[in-house]
Parts: structure tokens; sequence; C-alpha cells
């Protein structure tokens, strides 16, 4: 009788303990540090972290030809040339050697 005591008590105390276990929960420690190893991994791939305080500006190309590069990009992508037929290509060109 006694061992079907002890038997019914650990069974009841391991379905205790696994139905506690549910509730207990890690995530504070997850939430404290969520987002860290994103924000590391960006610091290890930024080349100069103070860039944005450099005032010098960039030289190499004036704002006209630099909003006309701009708009023929975009425009690129609005209005793609018509698809060429492969068979065509070369096909009344004449070419001397």
């Amino acid at each position: 009788m006694t061992s079907s005591k002890t038997l019914i008590r650990a069974v009841l105390s391991a379905g205790l303990s696994a139905a506690l276990a549910g509730c207990l929960t890690s995530t504070p420690h997850w939430d404290a540090t969520f987002g860290d190893s994103l924000n590391q991994i960006k610091e290890m791939q930024t080349l100069n972290p103070q860039a944005s305080a450099n005032t010098d500006p960039v030289a190499g190309i004036d704002g006209v030809a630099a909003a006309a590069a701009q708009k023929s990009y975009a425009k690129s992508f609005t209005a793609p040339p018509a698809p060429t037929n492969n068979f065509t290509i070369g096909i009344g060109s004449s070419s001397s050697y």
C-alpha cells in the first residue's frame, strides 16, 4: 500500500512540476537584450561611425548633372526599353573585315 501511495505522490509531483514549468518565462532577459545583435552587426559594418559629422561637401558632380542622372535612372524603371527580337540581331547590318 505504501508503494502505491509513493507512486501516486511521485506522479502528482511530476505532473504539478510540469504544469508549473509552463508558467515559467525567460522573456524578460530576451526583451532586455532585443536588438543588441543587430546593432552590434551594424556597428561592425560601419566604416566611419563619425561620417555624419563631416560637413565637407563631396566634390565631383554638380547639382544639375546629378538631378539629370537621377531622373534618367528613375525613367529607366517607368519606361523600360522595348524588347528586341533575338532572331533579327545582326541581320541587315553590313560589316566588312
